[in-house]
């Protein structure tokens, strides 16, 4: 039988393996927006999915240490936004990690009302959705969210893709 320290240092390693796993995971970029009682919420997720096409519906998980799932919780809205290939600095920006100046400003980029439930949508996005929360569930330190999609737009940019924890873009072979 495994001592207490032993299942902590068996869990901390397993943690550890999983992280470093999950860095070949290549996926998109997006920004999940809302908006609070006066103020716009958003944070860089990679961890998005479309979950039906008919109702359309997706989900996002979001850390729960983020301001921007209490307010969700609150308004029962989000908006997704999948980041350009020319969007690095989106991203960083809301990760909470900019190059230079004040993290999650949006005065930094060119946003606009979504078209149905006014979301902050990115104008330069590869696509965006506007979303109701149909439901909400917490796993491990996140919630996951399961929007019904409201509205969908799509530019014409390449996603933005993250991989083995460095930015980049979709080469077609």
């Amino acid at each position: 039988m495994q001592s207490a320290s032993n299942k902590n240092s068996s869990s901390a390693e397993t943690t550890a393996r999983f992280v470093e796993a999950m860095g070949a995971v290549a996926t998109g970029v997006s920004i999940v927006t809302t908006v609070g009682n006066t103020i716009r919420f958003g944070l860089t997720v990679s961890a998005i999915s479309s979950v039906s096409a008919d109702p359309p519906m997706l989900l996002a998980c979001l850390n729960r240490k983020s301001p921007a799932v209490s307010a969700i919780d609150a308004n029962r809205h989000f908006a997704v936004n999948i980041l350009g290939s020319d969007s690095k600095h989106v991203a960083e920006v809301f990760a909470g990690r900019p190059s230079d100046g004040a993290p999650y400003d949006f005065d930094r980029h060119d946003w606009a009302k979504g078209p149905v439930l006014e979301l902050p949508v990115l104008v330069m996005a590869a696509s965006s959705f506007e979303c109701e929360v149909e439901s909400a569930s917490d796993a491990g330190t996140h919630r996951i969210f399961i929007g019904r999609v409201i509205s969908a737009l799509r530019n014409h940019a390449d996603p933005l893709i993250y991989c083995n924890r460095n930015f980049g873009r979709m080469t077609r072979i």
